[in-house]
């Protein structure tokens, strides 16, 4: 799909090693336009997980570029701008639930951003309504079914109103149910998308552009059989 607007997110050139694994990602090139759902398969291991981590900053490539909304991030506070845009969704729902109650864990990223508390309610409160999570508010959030809190984690992203969603293995976890709540939300939703997931079924039915992670090389698939670089 070809779009005439700037990328959202691009990557240039992207290499990354671990000092005991070697090599893992090697001259990664990527674009994310608006209206992108790109889904990246690869086996356990290939370095999905690490290429999200790298595009948010939580881990820092020492050769290659990363460009968040037409800015090069290469420091914190650049990363930081990047991520008050492009929300990551963990794959461990309990990565990112830290507070008591569901309340105080939506409105977490709102009070970060200077909203008041008042403020930061009320944008909680409409963000846990839009996901179908009336009356959660005051619910403990560690007693919360893998299906609730991953619905709770997609409030805490989406309270932000980021411009791209990144998520790492959202069904893990998921009975069918769960998962199918899952899927209509995220159909519904404008934001750009950056999808890893071995659900092959679910990630289908999200995807406009899938690539392949192998041997550290990033590819794109035509019609799931077919790649070319």
């Amino acid at each position: 799909m070809t779009y005439c607007n700037k990328p959202l997110i691009e990557i240039e050139d992207l290499n990354y090693a671990y000092p005991r694994r070697g090599s893992v990602l090697k001259d990664i090139n990527f674009l994310l336009y608006q209206g992108d759902r790109v889904v990246i398969n690869g086996d356990n291991g290939a370095g999905k997980t690490t290429l999200l981590h790298l595009i948010v900053g939580l881990k820092k490539a020492k050769q290659g570029d990363i460009y968040g909304f037409g800015e090069i991030c290469k420091t914190e506070k650049q990363f930081n701008r990047l991520r008050a845009k492009a929300g990551l969704l963990f794959q461990d729902p309990d990565d990112q639930l830290f507070c008591p109650t569901v309340l105080e864990d939506v409105m977490f990223g709102p009070i970060n951003l200077g909203f008041t508390k008042t403020q930061a309610i009320e944008k909680s409160i409409v963000t846990l309504n839009r996901l179908g999570l009336q009356g959660f508010e005051s619910r403990i959030t560690h007693q919360l079914s893998g299906g609730e809190k991953r619905m709770v984690t997609l409030a805490c992203v989406l309270v932000m109103e980021p411009e791209v969603l990144i998520l790492d293995e959202p069904t893990n976890a998921l009975d069918e149910k769960a998962k199918l709540r899952l899927l209509n939300v995220l159909k519904t939703l404008p934001q750009a998308m950056i999808i890893i997931s071995h659900d092959k079924p679910f990630a289908q039915q999200l995807a406009t552009r899938t690539l392949l992670l192998q041997d550290g090389l990033l590819t794109e698939q035509i019609n799931n059989h077919e790649a070319v670089a």
